[in-house]
């Protein structure tokens, strides 16, 4: 592209098969509450941006849009309010810098520290281990969210976890090396997902193959029969994949520097948005961002069991301005909706004129999308392409824990920045819902259909018919009238499917 041909992009209409986890830079070094498929991501920037264009991220998570940006010979900007967060996304682009050899002798040096004591602990008596513990540098004992089985932070941790985990802390900080400290760091944080008293081991598989309950009920859960992962082995899985990532980021930046030439930058922000858009205004050429979903995630309240060893802890500002609903803080709905609309019109100001933004989103309450799709049109932004991305291995196992009560998908909505605000006019005649789904589902050329198109499909057409507010249809509602229009819910691959006897009477 040139310089003024941002406009000429003609949008993507079809999605792109996720491959989540192919990428060792993002699956495998750290956990994370909500990750982004790469590729997805990665093809998005290279279609709506150019080399050079500073590519944005407001919510940015563990990094994969900046991170794909700065790799792709953009300027990835990443912000977010969460320090564990930055953290990752800075920890990850970190790894382009040092050599590898030298993470390898740093691995091995912890090792000779470190591996014999994290034994030893394990057969201290507990008085020994107590007296043990007193000469370690712990992290603050903070109050838990109140939905936690346990108060205090260090309940979620067995002692002799959490001599362990301050044993190979210490010897970390003691790493001369920079780069290689920061990787080692990376990797011992990751481990705190593992060494503690919320981690569940998955039925039927090794005692080390499963997930904190942070991640599958977002809250401090202790398990009922707490399994205690060896240390050291746990710590070195996790810092044999994060020598992996560097190698593979080392691979994408040889090869740049041998084509195109090595152009990366990146940016770390920790403000909300507000207060971003007034350093970015305009100086934006492409936002593609998964703003929080509103429901079920307190990010910051689950980031404790890190921020809390890492430091610092979020301030009581960034607590209050978190984009969900609920948390410790009970955000209320409105508070949400309110918020979600502002944040929309934050993001078309940082863009340049003529610019594009993807806002990733998927819920059952049609007013957060009322939101999205008005607060862009009122900020001069048109809604240009709409795309389903739904069918993917964690779409799946999001599906198994509620079938089609769940939206496991994504619609990816993307904006073309015209600097022409709209006011977006009100039907006020109440929208006909069993019609609108009828024209959708008789207009179909294929027997099998996703719940998660069809409800994306639905919201669209309201929108486009100016008639989204008077849009309310509830999970059984909006089931029972794809039954009655003759379809079928396959439980074992997640999707409708129309009646056999229709296929032989109209096909």
């Amino acid at each position: 592209m040139t310089r003024n041909d941002h406009k000429l992009i003609v949008p993507f209409e079809s999605a792109i098969p996720a491959d989540r986890q192919s990428a060792k830079r993002h699956y495998g070094v750290h956990p994370y509450f909500t990750r982004r498929p790469h590729n997805v991501v990665r093809q998005y920037i290279l279609h709506y941006s150019r080399e050079h264009d500073r590519v944005l991220d407001p919510f940015g998570g563990s990094g994969v849009t900046a991170i794909e940006a700065y790799l792709e010979n953009r300027v990835g900007i990443q912000n977010d309010i969460n320090p564990l967060a930055n953290f990752i996304a800075q920890g990850i682009v970190d790894l382009g810098n040092g050599e590898i050899a030298e993470y390898e002798r740093t691995l091995a040096s912890l090792k000779e520290k470190c591996q014999a004591q994290l034994q030893e602990l394990e057969r201290l008596s507990e008085d020994d281990l107590q007296a043990f513990t007193r000469g370690l540098r712990m992290p603050e004992n903070v109050d838990l969210p109140k939905n936690s089985d346990v108060r205090r932070y260090r309940e979620l941790f067995s002692p002799r976890q959490l001599a362990a985990l301050a044993v190979l802390r210490g010897a970390i900080d003691r790493i001369r090396d920079t780069y290689a400290r920061k990787a080692m760091l990376l990797a011992w944080s990751a481990s705190l997902a593992k060494l503690n008293r919320t981690f569940l081991s998955a039925e039927g598989r090794a005692e080390s193959r499963g997930g904190s309950s942070i991640f599958s009920i977002y809250r401090y859960k202790i398990a009922k029969e707490p399994v205690e992962l060896p240390p050291w082995k746990t710590f070195e899985e996790r810092a044999r994949n994060v020598i992996a990532a560097k190698a593979e980021i080392d691979k994408i930046i040889e090869f740049k520097s041998r084509t195109t030439g090595w152009a990366g930058k990146f940016e770390v922000h920790a403000v909300d948005i507000d207060d971003l858009s007034k350093d970015l205004t305009s100086k934006v050429d492409y936002i593609f961002t998964d703003p929080p979903y509103g429901g079920h995630i307190s990010y910051l309240d689950l980031s404790t069991l890190w921020n809390c060893w890492l430091g610092p802890m979020p301030s009581q500002k960034a607590c209050e301005a978190e984009l969900i609903v609920g948390g410790n803080l009970d955000i209320t709905e409105a508070a949400y909706i309110s918020r979600l609309g502002k944040s929309i019109k934050a993001c078309v100001k940082m863009l340049k004129p003529d610019r594009w933004m993807s806002v990733v989103f998927q819920h059952w309450n049609t007013a957060y999308f009322d939101a999205i799709l008005s607060s862009a049109a009122g900020a001069g932004a048109d809604l240009r392409a709409a795309v389903p991305q739904v069918g993917d291995t964690i779409w799946s196992m999001h599906k198994k824990k509620g079938n089609q009560s769940v939206l496991a998908g994504e619609l990816i909505l993307t904006f073309h920045k015209t600097g022409k605000p709209k006011k977006v006019q009100r039907n006020r005649t109440s929208f006909d819902i069993d019609r609108a789904m009828a024209e959708i589902l008789s207009s179909a050329n294929t027997r099998v259909m996703y719940g998660e198109h069809l409800f994306n499909q639905l919201i669209l057409t309201a929108w486009n018919k100016q008639a989204i507010s008077s849009l309310h249809v509830s999970k059984d509602e909006f089931n029972d009238i794809i039954k009655r229009n003759g379809w079928e819910y396959d439980e074992e691959n997640h999707y409708w499917v129309k009646h056999q006897f229709e296929d032989m009477l109209f096909g």
